[in-house]
């Protein structure tokens, strides 16, 4: 199994950052717009995402741990016959936090595909959460 590990510094507080990414059903307009073009909640506790490169995703979630402010997921339907994902954001003083993303994928051939969609991803993120504040 590869695991991919993506972790930025978000210039905004850990509790507006949390919020977005709690925000299941908003992603491709509160976390990172422009990296995903659409999201539609599918009524089984899934999303289903659209990505800028024309990719599109089923993530069904796993759970959300408001205590520990991290979410996971995981990919359905899909070329990898494992796909789980979390996220978690850490708080690092007031108006400063840590994001957290590990993706663990099976084959391992697909992390090569995955690993710079995630880095893009981050960036989107980081952009966006920036702005809001």
């Amino acid at each position: 199994m590869a695991t991919i590990y993506k972790e930025f510094i978000v210039e905004a507080d850990a509790s507006r950052v949390w919020d977005a990414l709690r925000d299941f059903g908003a992603v491709h307009t509160r976390l990172a717009p422009g990296f995903l073009t659409d999201c539609k909640l599918d009524g089984q506790g899934a999303r289903i995402v659209s990505f800028a490169n024309g990719l599109v995703a089923r993530e069904l979630l796993v759970g959300i741990d408001e205590s520990n402010r991290r979410l996971a997921y995981t990919v359905t339907g899909g070329k990898a016959s494992h796909h789980h994902a979390s996220a978690q954001v850490f708080a690092l003083g007031e108006e400063r936090s840590r994001f957290v993303w590990v993706t663990d994928v099976l084959p391992d051939e697909l992390a090569a595909y995955i690993e710079p969609m995630m880095a893009q991803g981050g960036v989107a993120m980081k952009k966006t959460l920036e702005a809001a504040g």
